[in-house]
């Protein structure tokens, strides 16, 4: 049941109005933007259901986690999800389990966790298909192939 609790909050972006305010804070700040606003805006740019958004909120928070170490923990669940949310479901799983083997016991990188594993799993068994219906349509040329050949 986690699952849904979560996969609904990855999914349910911030409104307009909402990511707004933070890319505003964010834009005001300038060259002197703090960690905390740029944290925030990151957050609502991964919440965001636009792909170039959620890129740059995975830049932003990638910023954050190379050079402000005592942050790095917090960025940890956000890099995962973001990255989730792009596909990049090795990396998802590589910042997730860097969060879990520190709080083992963290309900929400639990049930990332298993939305990645979901992922990789159905991507995987559709990846089989299709490497299975190349290989028989393969095996169907190189049939009628063969029996060309020894025809003449």
């Amino acid at each position: 049941m986690a699952h849904v609790l979560d996969a609904a909050d990855a999914d349910s972006p911030l409104k307009a109005s909402e990511l707004k305010v933070l890319r505003d804070q964010y834009e005001k700040e300038g060259d002197y933007v703090g960690v905390q606003t740029k944290f925030n805006y990151a957050w609502g740019l991964i919440k965001s259901s636009a792909r170039g958004e959620q890129q740059e909120g995975v830049r932003l928070l990638s910023e954050i986690f190379r050079n402000a170490p005592e942050r790095r923990r917090e960025c940890l669940y956000y890099l995962a999800l973001g990255n989730y949310k792009l596909g990049n479901y090795a990396e998802a799983r590589r910042y997730n389990d860097l969060l879990l083997d520190h709080e083992p016991s963290n309900l929400q990188a639990g049930s990332l966790r298993g939305l990645i594993d979901d992922k990789v799993a159905k991507e995987g068994l559709l990846g089989v298909a299709i490497l299975s219906g190349v290989a028989i349509a393969a095996a169907g040329v190189g049939a009628m192939i063969f029996r060309g050949a020894r025809r003449r």
